[in-house]
Protein backbone atom coordinates (compact mmCIF):
# COMPACT_ATOMS: atom_id res chain seq x y z
CA UNK A 1 0.00 0.00 0.00
CA UNK A 2 1.34 3.42 -0.95
CA UNK A 3 0.33 5.01 2.38
CA UNK A 4 2.55 3.76 5.19
CA UNK A 5 2.08 5.39 8.57
CA UNK A 6 5.55 4.59 9.89
CA UNK A 7 7.16 5.90 6.71
CA UNK A 8 5.30 9.23 6.93
CA UNK A 9 6.10 9.60 10.62
CA UNK A 10 9.74 8.88 9.78
CA UNK A 11 9.73 11.60 7.11
CA UNK A 12 8.49 14.14 9.62
CA UNK A 13 10.95 13.03 12.30
CA UNK A 14 13.99 13.07 9.99
CA UNK A 15 12.97 16.45 8.56
CA UNK A 16 13.56 18.10 11.92
CA UNK A 17 17.34 17.72 11.53
CA UNK A 18 17.67 18.98 7.95
CA UNK A 19 20.24 21.84 7.78
CA UNK A 20 19.18 25.35 6.85
CA UNK A 21 21.37 25.22 3.76
CA UNK A 22 19.32 22.30 2.47
CA UNK A 23 16.08 24.16 3.17
CA UNK A 24 17.37 26.98 0.99
CA UNK A 25 18.09 24.51 -1.82
CA UNK A 26 14.58 23.07 -1.52
CA UNK A 27 13.10 26.53 -1.86
CA UNK A 28 15.34 27.23 -4.86
CA UNK A 29 13.99 24.06 -6.47
CA UNK A 30 10.41 25.08 -5.74
CA UNK A 31 11.04 28.49 -7.27
CA UNK A 32 12.10 26.78 -10.50
CA UNK A 33 8.64 25.12 -10.64
CA UNK A 34 10.18 21.65 -10.36
CA UNK A 35 7.82 20.41 -7.64
CA UNK A 36 8.96 18.76 -4.43
CA UNK A 37 9.45 15.22 -3.15
CA UNK A 38 7.64 14.06 0.02
CA UNK A 39 10.94 14.37 1.89
CA UNK A 40 11.31 17.99 0.79
CA UNK A 41 7.70 18.74 1.66
CA UNK A 42 8.26 17.34 5.15
CA UNK A 43 11.31 19.57 5.55
CA UNK A 44 9.31 22.71 4.78
CA UNK A 45 6.40 21.69 6.99
CA UNK A 46 8.43 21.21 10.16
CA UNK A 47 10.79 24.14 9.63
CA UNK A 48 9.80 27.14 11.75
CA UNK A 49 12.41 29.68 10.62
CA UNK A 50 10.51 32.97 9.98
CA UNK A 51 12.80 33.81 7.05
CA UNK A 52 11.99 30.52 5.35
CA UNK A 53 8.29 30.97 6.01
CA UNK A 54 8.32 34.39 4.36
CA UNK A 55 10.07 32.90 1.36
CA UNK A 56 7.56 30.03 1.17
CA UNK A 57 4.71 32.54 0.88
CA UNK A 58 6.55 34.68 -1.65
CA UNK A 59 7.30 31.68 -3.86
CA UNK A 60 3.74 30.32 -3.54
CA UNK A 61 2.28 33.64 -4.71
CA UNK A 62 4.85 33.91 -7.51
CA UNK A 63 4.22 30.34 -8.74
CA UNK A 64 0.49 30.80 -8.82
CA UNK A 65 0.80 33.99 -10.83
CA UNK A 66 3.34 32.51 -13.24
CA UNK A 67 1.15 29.48 -13.94
CA UNK A 68 -2.39 30.79 -13.46
CA UNK A 69 -1.90 34.53 -13.84
CA UNK A 70 -4.63 36.42 -11.97
CA UNK A 71 -7.35 33.90 -12.84
CA UNK A 72 -9.59 32.37 -10.18
CA UNK A 73 -11.93 29.61 -11.36
CA UNK A 74 -15.48 29.88 -9.96
CA UNK A 75 -17.88 27.06 -9.06
CA UNK A 76 -20.71 26.12 -6.70
CA UNK A 77 -21.78 22.87 -5.05
CA UNK A 78 -25.26 21.41 -5.53
CA UNK A 79 -26.39 18.90 -2.91
CA UNK A 80 -28.91 16.38 -4.24
CA UNK A 81 -29.33 13.90 -1.36
CA UNK A 82 -28.44 13.71 2.34
CA UNK A 83 -29.44 10.06 2.77
CA UNK A 84 -26.39 8.19 4.05
CA UNK A 85 -25.64 4.75 5.48
CA UNK A 86 -22.30 5.77 7.00
CA UNK A 87 -21.61 6.78 10.58
CA UNK A 88 -18.85 9.36 10.26
CA UNK A 89 -18.17 11.20 13.52
CA UNK A 90 -17.59 14.60 11.88
CA UNK A 91 -20.51 14.71 9.42
CA UNK A 92 -24.06 15.96 9.87
CA UNK A 93 -25.28 13.30 7.40
CA UNK A 94 -24.23 10.58 9.90
CA UNK A 95 -26.66 7.66 9.62
CA UNK A 96 -27.41 7.82 13.36
CA UNK A 97 -28.52 11.48 13.26
CA UNK A 98 -32.28 11.98 13.40
CA UNK A 99 -33.48 14.59 10.92
CA UNK A 100 -35.86 14.76 7.97
CA UNK A 101 -33.68 13.55 5.13
CA UNK A 102 -34.28 14.60 1.57
CA UNK A 103 -33.51 13.55 -1.96
CA UNK A 104 -34.28 15.99 -4.76
CA UNK A 105 -36.74 15.05 -7.46
CA UNK A 106 -35.67 15.99 -10.96
CA UNK A 107 -38.05 18.97 -10.85
CA UNK A 108 -36.54 20.09 -7.53
CA UNK A 109 -33.07 19.70 -9.02
CA UNK A 110 -34.11 21.90 -11.92
CA UNK A 111 -35.21 24.54 -9.41
CA UNK A 112 -31.76 24.40 -7.80
CA UNK A 113 -29.96 24.64 -11.12
CA UNK A 114 -32.12 27.60 -12.20
CA UNK A 115 -31.06 29.46 -9.08
CA UNK A 116 -27.41 28.61 -9.68
CA UNK A 117 -27.61 29.74 -13.30
CA UNK A 118 -29.19 33.03 -12.17
CA UNK A 119 -26.03 33.55 -10.11
CA UNK A 120 -23.97 33.10 -13.27
CA UNK A 121 -22.50 29.69 -12.46
CA UNK A 122 -21.47 27.42 -15.33
CA UNK A 123 -19.54 24.83 -13.30
CA UNK A 124 -21.19 22.76 -10.56
CA UNK A 125 -19.96 20.15 -8.10
CA UNK A 126 -22.65 17.53 -7.51
CA UNK A 127 -22.66 16.29 -3.90
CA UNK A 128 -24.53 13.40 -2.29
CA UNK A 129 -24.44 11.08 0.70
CA UNK A 130 -23.87 7.35 0.25
CA UNK A 131 -27.05 5.25 0.11
CA UNK A 132 -27.50 2.49 -2.48
CA UNK A 133 -31.28 2.42 -2.05
CA UNK A 134 -32.07 6.17 -1.94
CA UNK A 135 -29.12 7.45 -3.95
CA UNK A 136 -27.96 4.71 -6.37
CA UNK A 137 -25.67 5.39 -9.31
CA UNK A 138 -28.67 5.54 -11.65
CA UNK A 139 -30.05 8.47 -9.65
CA UNK A 140 -26.71 10.29 -9.86
CA UNK A 141 -26.61 9.68 -13.61
CA UNK A 142 -30.16 11.02 -13.94
CA UNK A 143 -29.13 14.15 -12.04
CA UNK A 144 -26.18 14.72 -14.36
CA UNK A 145 -28.36 14.23 -17.45
CA UNK A 146 -30.99 16.61 -16.05
CA UNK A 147 -28.41 19.33 -15.42
CA UNK A 148 -26.79 19.01 -18.84
CA UNK A 149 -30.18 19.01 -20.61
CA UNK A 150 -31.27 22.33 -19.13
CA UNK A 151 -31.13 25.43 -21.34
CA UNK A 152 -31.45 29.04 -20.22
CA UNK A 153 -31.63 32.40 -21.88
CA UNK A 154 -27.96 32.92 -21.00
CA UNK A 155 -26.73 29.43 -21.85
CA UNK A 156 -26.40 26.32 -19.73
CA UNK A 157 -24.38 24.55 -17.07
CA UNK A 158 -21.30 23.51 -19.00
CA UNK A 159 -19.53 21.24 -16.58
CA UNK A 160 -20.63 18.95 -13.75
CA UNK A 161 -17.97 17.67 -11.39
CA UNK A 162 -19.03 14.82 -9.12
CA UNK A 163 -18.23 14.26 -5.45
CA UNK A 164 -19.83 10.97 -4.44
CA UNK A 165 -18.72 7.97 -2.42
CA UNK A 166 -16.06 5.53 -3.57
CA UNK A 167 -17.62 3.05 -5.95
CA UNK A 168 -16.87 0.32 -8.48
CA UNK A 169 -14.93 0.52 -11.73
CA UNK A 170 -18.18 -0.26 -13.56
CA UNK A 171 -19.88 2.75 -11.96
CA UNK A 172 -16.94 4.99 -12.78
CA UNK A 173 -17.29 3.97 -16.43
CA UNK A 174 -20.92 5.11 -16.24
CA UNK A 175 -19.83 8.46 -14.80
CA UNK A 176 -17.26 8.80 -17.58
CA UNK A 177 -19.93 8.11 -20.18
CA UNK A 178 -22.14 10.74 -18.50
CA UNK A 179 -19.47 13.38 -19.36
CA UNK A 180 -18.53 14.40 -15.86
CA UNK A 181 -15.68 16.86 -15.42
CA UNK A 182 -13.55 15.93 -12.41
CA UNK A 183 -14.31 13.08 -10.04
CA UNK A 184 -13.69 14.41 -6.54
CA UNK A 185 -13.23 12.33 -3.40
CA UNK A 186 -11.70 13.33 -0.08
CA UNK A 187 -9.77 10.68 1.79
CA UNK A 188 -10.83 12.70 4.88
CA UNK A 189 -7.73 11.45 6.74
CA UNK A 190 -4.78 9.37 5.59
CA UNK A 191 -4.04 8.28 9.16
CA UNK A 192 -5.51 4.76 9.32
CA UNK A 193 -6.00 4.81 13.10
CA UNK A 194 -7.88 8.10 12.97
CA UNK A 195 -9.82 6.96 9.91
CA UNK A 196 -11.02 3.76 11.57
CA UNK A 197 -11.95 5.60 14.77
CA UNK A 198 -13.94 8.32 13.00
CA UNK A 199 -15.64 6.11 10.40
CA UNK A 200 -17.64 3.99 12.77
CA UNK A 201 -19.68 1.88 10.36
CA UNK A 202 -20.91 1.73 6.79
CA UNK A 203 -19.08 1.15 3.49
CA UNK A 204 -16.91 4.23 4.02
CA UNK A 205 -15.31 2.57 7.06
CA UNK A 206 -13.23 0.43 4.66
CA UNK A 207 -10.01 2.47 4.55
CA UNK A 208 -8.36 0.66 1.66
CA UNK A 209 -11.45 0.57 -0.57
CA UNK A 210 -11.83 4.32 -0.10
CA UNK A 211 -8.10 4.94 -0.63
CA UNK A 212 -7.99 3.03 -3.93
CA UNK A 213 -11.09 4.69 -5.44
CA UNK A 214 -9.03 6.85 -7.80
CA UNK A 215 -7.25 3.75 -9.13
CA UNK A 216 -10.63 2.31 -10.15
CA UNK A 217 -11.77 5.66 -11.55
CA UNK A 218 -8.67 6.04 -13.69
CA UNK A 219 -8.87 2.45 -14.93
CA UNK A 220 -12.42 3.33 -15.97
CA UNK A 221 -11.15 6.21 -18.09
CA UNK A 222 -11.68 9.18 -15.75
CA UNK A 223 -8.38 11.03 -16.11
CA UNK A 224 -9.24 14.11 -14.01
CA UNK A 225 -9.50 13.30 -10.32
CA UNK A 226 -9.49 15.65 -7.35
CA UNK A 227 -8.20 14.67 -3.93
CA UNK A 228 -8.35 16.27 -0.52
CA UNK A 229 -8.47 15.76 3.22
CA UNK A 230 -10.59 17.27 5.97
CA UNK A 231 -8.01 19.15 8.00
CA UNK A 232 -8.72 18.75 11.70
CA UNK A 233 -9.18 14.99 11.87
CA UNK A 234 -5.50 14.07 12.36
CA UNK A 235 -1.99 15.62 12.37
CA UNK A 236 -2.19 18.16 9.49
CA UNK A 237 1.43 17.60 8.42
CA UNK A 238 0.77 13.86 8.20
CA UNK A 239 -2.23 14.64 5.98
CA UNK A 240 -0.19 16.79 3.59
CA UNK A 241 2.35 13.99 3.15
CA UNK A 242 -0.49 11.53 2.61
CA UNK A 243 -1.74 13.73 -0.23
CA UNK A 244 1.75 13.92 -1.73
CA UNK A 245 2.25 10.15 -1.61
CA UNK A 246 -1.19 9.56 -3.09
CA UNK A 247 -0.40 11.99 -5.91
CA UNK A 248 2.97 10.29 -6.44
CA UNK A 249 1.23 6.89 -6.65
CA UNK A 250 -1.23 8.10 -9.31
CA UNK A 251 1.56 9.67 -11.37
CA UNK A 252 3.51 6.41 -11.25
CA UNK A 253 0.57 4.15 -12.09
CA UNK A 254 -1.42 6.32 -14.51
CA UNK A 255 0.94 9.04 -15.72
CA UNK A 256 -0.97 11.91 -14.08
CA UNK A 257 -1.74 12.87 -10.51
CA UNK A 258 -4.43 15.02 -8.95
CA UNK A 259 -6.06 17.57 -11.24
CA UNK A 260 -7.14 19.43 -8.10
CA UNK A 261 -6.52 19.29 -4.36
CA UNK A 262 -9.19 20.58 -1.98
CA UNK A 263 -8.28 21.89 1.47
CA UNK A 264 -11.44 21.99 3.63
CA UNK A 265 -11.10 22.54 7.39
CA UNK A 266 -13.37 20.86 9.92
CA UNK A 267 -16.31 23.10 10.86
CA UNK A 268 -19.22 22.73 13.30
CA UNK A 269 -22.13 20.65 12.03
CA UNK A 270 -25.31 19.17 13.46
CA UNK A 271 -24.82 16.07 15.59
CA UNK A 272 -21.13 16.62 16.37
CA UNK A 273 -19.20 18.63 18.93
CA UNK A 274 -16.14 20.22 17.39
CA UNK A 275 -14.54 20.37 20.84
CA UNK A 276 -14.13 16.59 20.61
CA UNK A 277 -11.55 17.03 17.84
CA UNK A 278 -8.02 17.72 19.06
CA UNK A 279 -6.26 18.29 15.72
CA UNK A 280 -7.97 21.50 14.66
CA UNK A 281 -5.72 23.64 12.47
CA UNK A 282 -5.12 27.31 13.33
CA UNK A 283 -5.07 29.98 10.62
CA UNK A 284 -1.30 30.42 10.51
CA UNK A 285 -0.61 26.69 10.18
CA UNK A 286 -3.34 26.34 7.58
CA UNK A 287 -1.93 29.19 5.50
CA UNK A 288 1.49 27.55 5.61
CA UNK A 289 0.03 24.20 4.55
CA UNK A 290 -1.67 25.71 1.51
CA UNK A 291 1.53 27.48 0.47
CA UNK A 292 3.66 24.33 0.86
CA UNK A 293 1.20 22.31 -1.24
CA UNK A 294 1.42 24.97 -3.95
CA UNK A 295 5.23 24.65 -3.94
CA UNK A 296 5.03 20.86 -4.00
CA UNK A 297 2.57 20.52 -6.90
CA UNK A 298 2.72 23.86 -8.72
CA UNK A 299 0.54 22.83 -11.68
CA UNK A 300 -2.29 21.30 -9.63
CA UNK A 301 -5.45 23.34 -9.05
CA UNK A 302 -6.22 24.12 -5.41
CA UNK A 303 -9.82 24.49 -4.26
CA UNK A 304 -11.23 26.46 -1.32
CA UNK A 305 -14.86 26.37 -0.21
CA UNK A 306 -17.05 28.69 1.83
CA UNK A 307 -15.99 26.88 4.99
CA UNK A 308 -13.50 29.76 5.21
CA UNK A 309 -14.51 33.38 5.86
CA UNK A 310 -13.86 36.28 3.49
CA UNK A 311 -10.62 37.39 5.17
CA UNK A 312 -9.12 33.91 5.22
CA UNK A 313 -10.11 33.26 1.63
CA UNK A 314 -8.27 36.43 0.64
CA UNK A 315 -5.14 35.31 2.47
CA UNK A 316 -5.24 31.84 0.96
CA UNK A 317 -5.63 33.15 -2.58
CA UNK A 318 -2.16 34.66 -2.15
CA UNK A 319 -0.87 31.38 -0.72
CA UNK A 320 -1.85 29.30 -3.75
CA UNK A 321 -5.61 28.78 -4.07
CA UNK A 322 -6.81 28.85 -7.69
CA UNK A 323 -10.49 27.84 -7.44
CA UNK A 324 -13.26 29.29 -5.23
CA UNK A 325 -16.89 28.52 -4.58
CA UNK A 326 -19.27 31.48 -4.45
CA UNK A 327 -22.79 31.97 -3.12
CA UNK A 328 -22.78 28.39 -1.84
CA UNK A 329 -25.45 26.45 0.04
CA UNK A 330 -24.32 23.28 1.81
CA UNK A 331 -27.75 21.65 2.11
CA UNK A 332 -30.11 19.70 -0.11
CA UNK A 333 -32.49 22.08 -1.86
CA UNK A 334 -30.80 25.04 -0.24
CA UNK A 335 -30.71 27.40 -3.20
CA UNK A 336 -34.44 27.30 -4.00
CA UNK A 337 -35.27 27.52 -0.27
CA UNK A 338 -32.78 30.26 0.57
CA UNK A 339 -34.35 32.84 2.88
CA UNK A 340 -37.30 30.59 3.72
CA UNK A 341 -37.91 28.85 7.04
CA UNK A 342 -37.51 25.10 7.12
CA UNK A 343 -35.74 22.14 8.67
CA UNK A 344 -32.48 22.42 6.82
CA UNK A 345 -29.44 20.35 7.72
CA UNK A 346 -26.32 21.79 6.07
CA UNK A 347 -23.34 19.48 5.82
CA UNK A 348 -21.15 22.18 7.40
CA UNK A 349 -21.27 25.77 8.58
CA UNK A 350 -20.82 28.31 5.78
CA UNK A 351 -18.48 31.14 6.80
CA UNK A 352 -18.58 33.27 3.65
CA UNK A 353 -22.25 33.98 3.02
CA UNK A 354 -21.81 36.67 0.35
CA UNK A 355 -23.84 36.21 -2.81
CA UNK A 356 -21.99 35.15 -5.94
CA UNK A 357 -21.93 38.61 -7.52
CA UNK A 358 -20.37 40.09 -4.37
CA UNK A 359 -17.64 37.44 -4.39
CA UNK A 360 -16.92 37.98 -8.09
CA UNK A 361 -16.90 41.76 -7.70
CA UNK A 362 -14.59 41.52 -4.67
CA UNK A 363 -12.14 39.38 -6.63
CA UNK A 364 -11.93 42.03 -9.36
CA UNK A 365 -11.37 44.70 -6.70
CA UNK A 366 -8.44 42.63 -5.43
CA UNK A 367 -6.87 42.38 -8.88
CA UNK A 368 -8.09 38.92 -9.89
CA UNK A 369 -9.96 37.73 -12.98
CA UNK A 370 -12.90 35.48 -12.03
CA UNK A 371 -13.15 32.70 -14.62
CA UNK A 372 -16.21 30.65 -15.52
CA UNK A 373 -14.34 28.77 -18.23
CA UNK A 374 -15.02 25.08 -18.93
CA UNK A 375 -13.26 24.93 -22.31
CA UNK A 376 -10.57 22.38 -21.47
CA UNK A 377 -13.12 19.67 -20.71
CA UNK A 378 -14.96 20.22 -23.97
CA UNK A 379 -11.74 20.46 -25.97
CA UNK A 380 -10.16 17.28 -24.64
CA UNK A 381 -7.51 19.09 -22.60
CA UNK A 382 -7.78 16.78 -19.59
CA UNK A 383 -5.51 14.48 -17.59
CA UNK A 384 -1.93 14.32 -18.86
CA UNK A 385 -2.81 16.50 -21.88
CA UNK A 386 -3.74 19.36 -19.56
CA UNK A 387 -0.61 18.87 -17.47
CA UNK A 388 1.65 18.91 -20.54
CA UNK A 389 0.04 22.17 -21.65
CA UNK A 390 0.45 23.67 -18.18
CA UNK A 391 4.07 22.62 -17.76
CA UNK A 392 5.02 23.90 -21.20
CA UNK A 393 3.78 27.38 -20.27
CA UNK A 394 1.33 27.40 -23.20
CA UNK A 395 -1.66 27.27 -20.87
CA UNK A 396 -1.55 31.08 -20.59
CA UNK A 397 -2.43 31.33 -24.30
CA UNK A 398 -5.61 29.38 -23.64
CA UNK A 399 -6.80 30.03 -20.11
CA UNK A 400 -6.42 33.80 -19.88
CA UNK A 401 -8.31 34.49 -23.14
CA UNK A 402 -11.07 32.10 -22.09
CA UNK A 403 -11.26 33.64 -18.62
CA UNK A 404 -11.66 37.11 -20.12
CA UNK A 405 -14.40 35.89 -22.46
CA UNK A 406 -16.34 34.26 -19.62
CA UNK A 407 -15.96 37.34 -17.42
CA UNK A 408 -17.29 39.49 -20.27
CA UNK A 409 -20.19 37.10 -20.70
CA UNK A 410 -20.88 37.14 -16.96
CA UNK A 411 -20.82 40.94 -16.84
CA UNK A 412 -23.27 41.22 -19.74
CA UNK A 413 -25.73 38.66 -18.37
CA UNK A 414 -25.56 38.89 -14.58
CA UNK A 415 -24.05 42.25 -13.57
CA UNK A 416 -25.46 45.77 -13.55
CA UNK A 417 -23.97 48.77 -15.31
CA UNK A 418 -21.45 49.58 -12.57
CA UNK A 419 -20.24 45.98 -12.49
CA UNK A 420 -19.90 45.94 -16.28
CA UNK A 421 -17.67 49.00 -16.12
CA UNK A 422 -15.55 47.33 -13.46
CA UNK A 423 -15.28 44.10 -15.46
CA UNK A 424 -14.44 45.98 -18.67
CA UNK A 425 -11.60 47.77 -16.87
CA UNK A 426 -10.19 44.45 -15.66
CA UNK A 427 -10.50 42.94 -19.14
CA UNK A 428 -8.68 45.89 -20.75
CA UNK A 429 -5.91 45.56 -18.17
CA UNK A 430 -5.44 41.83 -18.56
CA UNK A 431 -5.79 41.50 -22.32
CA UNK A 432 -2.42 43.24 -22.63
CA UNK A 433 -0.89 40.24 -20.85
CA UNK A 434 -1.71 37.91 -23.76
CA UNK A 435 1.72 37.66 -25.38
CA UNK A 436 0.69 35.93 -28.60
CA UNK A 437 -0.50 38.67 -30.95
CA UNK A 438 -2.77 36.38 -32.99
CA UNK A 439 -4.48 35.03 -29.88
CA UNK A 440 -4.84 38.53 -28.45
CA UNK A 441 -6.53 39.66 -31.69
CA UNK A 442 -8.80 36.62 -31.68
CA UNK A 443 -9.71 37.33 -28.05
CA UNK A 444 -10.59 40.94 -28.84
CA UNK A 445 -12.78 39.78 -31.73
CA UNK A 446 -14.53 37.25 -29.50
CA UNK A 447 -15.12 39.85 -26.80
CA UNK A 448 -16.82 42.08 -29.35
CA UNK A 449 -19.00 39.16 -30.45
CA UNK A 450 -19.99 38.48 -26.83
CA UNK A 451 -20.91 42.13 -26.33
CA UNK A 452 -22.99 41.77 -29.49
CA UNK A 453 -24.95 38.83 -28.08
CA UNK A 454 -22.97 35.67 -28.92
CA UNK A 455 -22.19 33.25 -26.07
CA UNK A 456 -19.95 30.36 -25.14
CA UNK A 457 -16.93 31.34 -27.23
CA UNK A 458 -13.59 29.84 -26.28
CA UNK A 459 -10.17 28.88 -27.55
Amino acid sequence: MFINQEYIEGLLHNAESIPEADISKILDKAERMEGLSPQEVAALLVNDNPHNLRRIFLIADELKRRIYGNRIVMFAPVYVSDYCVNRCAYCSYNESHAFARRRLTMDELRDEVRELERMGHKRLALEAGEHDAMCPIDYILACIETIYDMRFENGEIRRVNVNIAATTEENYKKLKDARIGTYILFQETYCRKAYERLHISGPKSDYEYHLTAFDRAMKAGIDDVGGGVLFGLADPYFEVLGLMLHNEHLEKEFGVGFHTISVPRLRPAAGMDIADFTNLVDNETFEKIVAVIRLAVPFTGMILSTRENREMRGRLLKAGISQLSAGSCAEVGGYAQRGKSGGSNPQFTVNDDRDALSVVSGLIDDGYIPSFCTACYRSGRTGDRFMRLAKSGQIKNVCLPNALMTLCEYSMDYGGESFRRKADGAIRREIRCIENENIRLKTEQSLNKIRGGERDLFI
